[in-house]
């Protein structure tokens, strides 16, 4: 059994942050119920790079395991009459609507909490759930260049650069996990549920703790350099470099110990914490220029032998059958109905008396509709009404 075993959550989110923060919660055993409208939630419609999968998307698939899926029409009387009874035996509640929709939809925290006093409400927004931003987009790439992460690395002169995964979501979903958890300590110490705000701005604000405080508290500038360096606030040389056949990493080694082994004794009269940042730009360049003459493996080598900071740089091909990744279980397996054997990360957190695992993975849309409501005390025959109604579905979209 699960660590959360026992808990129960509806997860009305949609995309990626509420439903990854669902996920998270359901690896260590809540059961958690995914709401869904009788459609199925926009995530089953859409797909990053056209994974469309046999009848679940790859997107959807790898953001919901581990879900049981409820299929109801918020819009009815009927369906939102379902949902307002199962918050009475739910211990989380998790949206994602834009600002107001909760409110529209009589699924806000007022009234939640009247039904249920114990209810941890997780409600996470874009930009805060006020504010003059209230109504913008809560999109990843947007938030990320608002957020200023995106200046400090790359060239100065050239375009921003942005992260190569949904940065934002990714960390919103951590940053509302750690909320549910929080507050569900708190209601085990004290009875009191409570509504829990997450915003993706705060998120991805408060991720660059060191990076804004050498700004705010030691007022350095976020200069970038014209040398594609990888961090703003961090001395040469540091960045990915091309090898003969390939890139490696090289992270702010001692100069004159670096400069003996790559054979540029230009670097070997120079200070670590005056000339790498001084000279910043042609310690880049004169180390991307002598990188180039040995393979990726020799390079490694030579500078581990000399404990110098370095890695390869590893596509994705790379990463799933490294032998450190193998040796972590980093990847899990299971097989899906419809989808066949998966592969896919598992839950990072090792628990040594409640191990994180895969009941199930994502469900069809209101696959578990019928189970779910007569657990909840729904008899036969009112189901099959609300059923026929539209109001729930137990459709397979």
């Amino acid at each position: 059994m699960g660590i959360l075993s026992g808990y129960r959550v509806l997860d009305c989110s949609i995309a990626m942050s509420g439903p990854f923060a669902a996920q998270r919660l359901g690896d260590l055993g809540a059961d958690v119920v995914k709401v869904e409208p009788v459609t199925g939630e926009w995530q089953r419609h859409v797909s990053a790079g056209r994974a469309t999968g046999n009848k679940i998307n790859v997107s959807f698939l790898s953001l919901n395991r581990n879900k049981r899926s409820l299929a109801v029409n918020l819009k009815s009387s009927g369906g939102k009459e379902v949902l307002l009874e199962l918050v009475k035996t739910a211990d989380v509640f998790l949206q994602n609507y834009r600002p107001g929709v909760a409110k529209r939809l009589g699924v806000d925290y007022e009234t939640l909490s009247a039904i249920n006093p114990r209810l941890i409400y997780i409600s996470i927004s874009g930009y805060g759930e006020d504010g003059p931003y209230v109504n913008y987009p809560g999109q990843d790439l947007i938030l990320q260049g608002l957020s200023g992460a995106m200046l400090s690395t790359g060239r100065d002169g050239e375009a921003p650069t942005a992260a190569g995964q949904y940065l934002v979501d990714a960390i919103t979903a951590y940053t509302a996990f750690e909320g549910a958890l929080a507050a569900l300590l708190h209601r085990e110490r004290t009875g009191e549920g409570q509504q829990v705000q997450i915003n993706m701005l705060d998120a991805i604000t408060t991720l660059q703790m060191q990076e804004l405080s050498v700004h705010t508290v030691g007022g350095k500038p976020q200069t970038r350099s014209a040398e594609p360096h990888a961090h703003v606030y961090i001395r040469a040389p540091y960045g990915a470099f091309a090898t003969s056949d390939g890139y490696i990493i090289v992270a702010f080694p001692k100069l004159a110990l670096f400069g003996e082994i790559i054979g540029e004794t230009s670097f070997l009269s120079m200070q670590d914490e005056v000339d790498s940042w001084t000279r910043r730009d042609e310690i880049f360049a004169k180390t991307r220029e002598r990188l180039k003459t040995k393979t990726s493996a020799e390079w490694l080598a030579l500078l581990r032998a000399a404990d110098i900071w370095c890695g390869p740089v590893y596509g994705y091909a790379d990463l799933v059958d490294d032998p450190q990744i193998k040796h972590n279980g980093t990847f899990i397996e299971y097989d899906h109905p419809t989808e066949g054997r998966v592969k896919t990360p598992g839950f990072p957190i090792k628990f040594s008396k409640t191990p994180s695992q895969v009941e199930r993975g994502a469900p069809l849309a209101g696959q578990h509709t019928r189970d779910v409501l007569a657990e909840a005390g729904f008899d036969k025959n009112r189901i099959e009404a609300l059923v026929a109604s539209g109001a729930v579905s137990e459709g397979s979209a």
